[in-house]
């Protein structure tokens, strides 16, 4: 009942101040594992994200620090976070990294839906980075469909540094549904991964037409 309540408020307010543009929001399962696979440009799209699924609740991965702020703000952050589905993880290193793949896994293996930047972090210059292959992990071990999701202008609602969200328009597309379920057996593992990842970044560059960088993204973001 919260989770409904707090969603209801907060949707209210984007569509109020934000103006958001939402396309292609059939194109999520109602039901059953889902992988949203998206671009990410601003702490604030892993709140859009969530709200603008609005047939089902979706889960998302976020930094236990926002677990364990203090004050009025590190309590409406936890408040937020954890009524709107985030998992908190550690992703200092590598270890931290594999456990949040497995802390997805298994939430894929029970019927969820989960929203994955494979790119790893926020993008500063407004580029779509290379994408890392967990995403690719992700939808071979469960077999669940990747919609692609492209989001804009969130960079201007949350720009990094800002400790609150600013009234600008932005708008998220998603994508057709894509299955990875079988065709890549004949592969080797790493190979598969990497062509899955590959597809899957393309599908994505399709909805935002970003400029693509040809590398990871190294730059960090705080996150």
């Amino acid at each position: 009942m919260f989770y409904g309540a707090l969603r209801q408020t907060v949707s209210v307010l984007a569509r109020t101040l934000c103006r958001p543009t939402v396309e292609g929001r059939e194109n999520v399962p109602a039901d059953g594992a889902v992988l949203l696979a998206s671009n990410h440009l601003s702490f604030i799209d892993s709140v859009i994200i969530p709200l603008s699924v609005t047939q089902r609740r979706v889960r998302f991965l976020a930094k236990s620090d926002y677990f364990e702020g203090t004050g009025i703000k590190g309590r409406v952050t936890k408040t937020v976070f954890s009524s709107l589905g985030a998992m908190p993880v550690q992703r200092r290193d590598a270890r931290g990294a594999m456990l949040s793949l497995e802390m997805m896994l298994e939430r894929l293996n029970e019927g969820e839906a989960c929203v994955i930047y494979p790119e790893g972090t926020r993008s500063r210059d407004g580029r779509l980075y290379r994408g890392r292959t967990g995403v690719a992990l992700l939808a071979m071990e469960s077999k669940a469909p990747v919609v692609p999701v492209a989001v804009a202008g969130t960079q201007d609602v949350q720009p990094v540094g800002a400790s609150m969200p600013r009234p600008r328009p932005y708008s998220i597309r998603f994508g057709e549904p894509l299955d990875f379920s079988t065709g890549y057996d004949h592969l080797a593992p790493g190979k598969a991964r990497r062509e899955i990842t590959d597809r899957i970044m393309d599908s994505i560059h399709a909805l935002s037409g970003q400029e693509r960088a040809k590398g990871y993204n190294s730059l960090g973001a705080d996150e």
